[in-house]
């Protein structure tokens, strides 16, 4: 691989431009998950013109394009396309001012928030510099733009509308996200990634009543706040300190005015974890919680508890973590490290499965260098550097665009099977 990459990546300097202008376009016209009609169009269009077989409309909006290059590996190489419904605070030239008719018909702001516009550009930009150096790689290559991440419905709908069937098997899936470290870094991570997640709606009943007679109710807000704060119990005191996980109650909507007992409230809350067994006793934790309080307050209806999202973890595997570490710590340097453990939660690793095959997602650095050291210098980085969703996350355009690009292509030599010299 070390050989060939510096021959592919020689075309970075020519399409630089093209790459740059095509971010802060998908930038200022970011779309919500599932509507990525004008994102998915220019991602065909460009795959097309690169010489890649297209295949769209996948799961409503999702992508495939596969670059067949002789006999060797199959490789495949996932983009997310969706943004989120953030208004941008960015400043920037080419910030979004885009808006869309949210379901209850008011007006959403959208914005890319959490980079998957570089994720898109890095992706076209690898398929296009492997398209130009045929002559430096056999095999198959397959670039895939998947819709409706953020919601965790894109991966799911792609496979369902028959993505297994559609796609050359991979060998191995890869994946990036822009993260907020020093653009320039590269970071990968053998085993747990990310986080699996699971969104919760909890409805609370009680018997509605007027505020100055609670002995004729049964308050559901008081058995909500019970149940909010006995919740902070399961990480805190059932889990073991080593044990990482994370329970966020998010929203608490209940009532219509200050003198009046409502008959019902309703929790929303998201859990984060690592593992099956801390999966399953953190979400068996809840039920009991929730159960309990409501018998506590004298519930007249046994409480709803409904999954309403869910992500897998993401556990990479560690024959191609291993294999692409060694090739970024070949070709990046000291910018190539192991990262930490994340939070965050993706739907990915649902396509790797699909097929059956191993995968391994690794993180870029989004954040100005400078601005980075400075707010590490002045132990800052919580408040000073914006994270992903923030309406103020913005990666800087280089080097992030250059490193997930290089990053990506470096990935792929690394199965990609190399020409055969010629002989004298």
């Amino acid at each position: 691989m070390s050989d060939r990459a510096p021959t592919v990546l020689a075309g970075l300097d020519g399409i630089r431009p093209y790459l740059e202008d095509l971010y802060e376009d998908l930038h200022r016209h970011p779309e919500l998950g599932l509507r990525e009609h004008r994102t998915a169009g220019k991602g065909a269009e460009a795959l097309r013109s690169f010489g890649y077989e297209v295949t769209d409309g996948i799961g409503g909006t999702g992508v495939i394009g596969v670059l067949a290059n002789g006999d060797g590996p199959t490789v495949m190489a996932r983009a997310d396309m969706d943004a989120l419904p953030v208004r941008e605070r960015t400043g920037l030239p080419y910030a979004s001012t885009a808006t869309v008719t949210g379901p209850d018909g008011t007006e959403q702001p959208v914005m890319h928030a959490c980079g998957h516009d570089v994720h898109v550009t890095c992706l076209l930009g690898c398929a296009r510099l492997l398209a130009e150096h045929r002559d430096a790689w056999r095999g198959t290559f397959v670039a895939l733009l998947q819709p409706s991440e953020e919601n965790g419905e894109g991966a799911e709908a792609m496979i369902a509308d028959g993505l297994t069937s559609r796609s050359p098997r991979p060998d191995v899936v890869l994946a990036q996200h822009v993260l907020p470290y020093p653009a320039g870094y590269v970071g990968t991570r053998t085993g747990s990634f990310l986080s699996a997640a699971d969104s919760l709606r909890i409805t609370v009943h009680g018997r509605g009543a007027h505020g100055s007679m609670p002995q004729a109710a049964v308050d559901p807000v008081m058995t909500a706040a019970m149940i909010v704060v006995r919740l902070q119990t399961i990480v805190s005191r059932e889990l073991a300190a080593t044990t990482p996980a994370v329970l966020t109650v998010g929203s608490i909507h209940a009532g219509s005015g200050p003198n009046v007992i409502p008959d019902s409230a309703v929790i929303e809350l998201n859990v984060r974890t690592y593992d099956d067994a801390t999966r399953t006793h953190v979400l068996d934790a809840i039920g009991r919680i929730v159960r309990a309080e409501c018998e506590a307050s004298r519930s007249p209806k046994a409480p709803e508890i409904e999954r309403i999202a869910s992500f897998p973890p993401t556990v990479n595997d560690e024959e191609p973590t291993r294999r692409v570490a060694e090739a970024f710590a070949a070709h990046f340097g000291d910018d190539a490290h192991t990262i930490d453990l994340q939070t965050a939660s993706e739907d990915m690793s649902e396509i790797p499965a699909a097929f059956g095959v191993p995968f391994t997602y690794w993180g870029i650095g989004g954040t100005d260098p400078e601005r980075y050291a400075e707010a590490v210098r002045g132990g800052t980085v919580a408040e000073d550097i914006p994270v992903n969703h923030s309406p103020f996350f913005a990666p800087v355009i280089q080097p992030t665009l250059d490193t997930g690009v290089r990053a990506l292509t470096v990935a792929a030599l690394a199965w990609l099977a190399a020409r055969p010299a010629l002989r004298a």
